[in-house]
């Protein structure tokens, strides 16, 4: 059901055991309330992951909420999620830009990819959500995960910690101590706190001990200027439209970079899926090719304004798990206020403004953290590391990945990085598994053939 939500009860309270289903709803300012609890439980990852991406945090927001009621209408209701910022394409973007790409050239790049993941989750309404872990198993789809975090290393080395690497530093520790000291709420967004302390410490270091001698991203080179500029919030009106932009620059090598991102989206959304489907007691597998043409049609239409890519969050599973609310109607009302959030030009503006060092601090802790995802996948499938045709081209893949290596395959098209380790740890692992499969059919080989004698 989309719309007309029975009341649930007297519409304020719930019995030991009982939950709000997706198609019931508790009194209005309840549920306004868990709306707006499910716009912070997603709030800092999905305006953290554009401003590393160098995307608008406006249009972000905004086309989040967008996303989500295209979502929810997709899927008839039935898989209550909030669609926010993907960290899935952090390491592509980094890429795109490091080989020149402008916001155009990765959006663009995003609506692709967007497509594509529409398209899988079309294919896999039809045949059947097997066909996917047929082609993705998880010794594949965690090194994907895995290689799109730690091949991510090189952006913290070589742009965002050089920047000032002292605050870099201290926004790290912060960022740590917040993580695994608080719990709760305060836990789950201490990303978002070691970012605004950073931004704070930026801040007092400039009047403090006056501006810094250091790479700066905006000029490409070495120079003196302050950690933080706020020119730009100064001249940013209170209320009006982001700043929206088409996507208008298709190139093939940004497009074969972000690519890989759609392996993990998969991944992540049918857990996710199957995880609500769990919490709401809903037969959720029919759901999953749905779930995932959702997602891509919300991530196109996201980068088609100008804004980043999106997937289901596990932040906003939490929260339904703790308050056992799973009405769609909190979702359709965070998407709102979301898109209401986005018509504040003045706080993209300063968002805008935090200076590389503090993300540096962040995005080492965020990097390491999407990369080990890829290792939970592993540990949690009992992958067998024994087995070489597992070990062989994962590791092969990882490495290409973390290097950077570079595959040049002419001299306009290079495959490099995320992409090039993708599609060996893919294509290696396919090859190797049929390989493996025709010599077993093949029966015993001997291993140490008989000399011929001689005289």
């Amino acid at each position: 059901m989309v719309a007309g939500w029975t009341k649930h009860g007297d519409g304020r309270t719930l019995a030991p055991g009982e939950v709000v289903k997706p198609e019931e709803r508790l009194s209005w300012p309840r549920m306004v309330g868990f709306g707006a609890q499910h716009v912070i439980a997603m709030f800092g990852a999905t305006f953290v992951f554009p401003v590393v991406m160098g995307l608008d945090p406006n249009v972000a927001i905004m086309m989040s909420g967008v996303a989500t009621i295209l979502f929810l209408l997709i899927v008839n209701g039935k898989i209550p999620s909030y669609l926010g910022t993907s960290a899935s394409f952090v390491g592509a973007v980094a890429a795109i830009r490091a080989g020149g790409g402008d916001s155009v050239t990765v959006t663009s790049a995003i609506l692709v990819a967007g497509a594509v993941l529409a398209l899988c989750g079309y294919l896999i309404h039809r045949m059947g959500v097997q066909v996917i872990h047929r082609i993705f198993p998880p010794v594949v789809t965690g090194a994907v995960v895995m290689l799109i975090g730690f091949g991510l290393a090189y952006v913290v080395a070589r742009f965002y910690w050089p920047a000032d690497q002292w605050i870099a530093l201290i926004t790290m520790l912060v960022t740590f101590v917040v993580i695994v000291l608080f719990k709760g709420f305060i836990g789950r967004i201490g990303i978002l706190i070691g970012l605004v302390a950073g931004f704070i410490l930026s801040w007092a270091a400039d009047r403090i001990f006056g501006n810094i001698t250091a790479y700066n991203a905006a000029t490409g080179q070495v120079d003196t200027h302050p950690r933080v500029n706020l020119d730009a919030v100064a001249d940013a009106p209170w209320i009006g439209l982001p700043d929206f932009h088409l996507p208008t620059d298709f190139k093939a090598s940004a497009i074969l970079l972000v690519l890989p991102a759609v392996i993990a989206l998969i991944a992540e959304n049918i857990g996710h899926v199957k995880a609500v489907g769990e919490m709401t007691g809903v037969d959720a597998d029919p759901y999953v090719g749905r779930a995932l043409i959702g997602d891509g049609v919300g991530t196109m239409v996201a980068s088609a304004a100008g804004g980043s890519p999106t997937t289901t969050y596990a932040e906003n599973i939490g929260v339904m798990a703790a308050t056992r609310v799973y009405s769609t109607l909190a979702y359709y009302i965070a998407g709102v206020i979301a898109i209401l959030f986005g018509l504040c030009p003045k706080f993209g503006a300063l968002v805008a403004a935090t200076p590389n060092g503090v993300l540096g601090g962040v995005t080492v802790i965020l990097y390491g953290m999407i990369g080990l995802l890829g290792a939970k996948i592993w540990i949690e499938n009992r992958v067998d590391f024994s087995d070489p045709v597992n070990m062989v081209p994962i590791g092969a893949g990882i490495i290409m990945a973390i290097g950077p290596v570079d595959m040049v395959i002419t001299e306009d098209f290079t495959l490099s990085g995320i992409a090039l380790g993708t599609i060996v740890a893919l294509g290696g692992y396919h090859l190797l598994r049929a390989l493996s499969r025709r010599d077993a059919h093949a029966g015993p080989r001997d291993d140490h053939p008989r000399r011929e004698a001689t005289g």
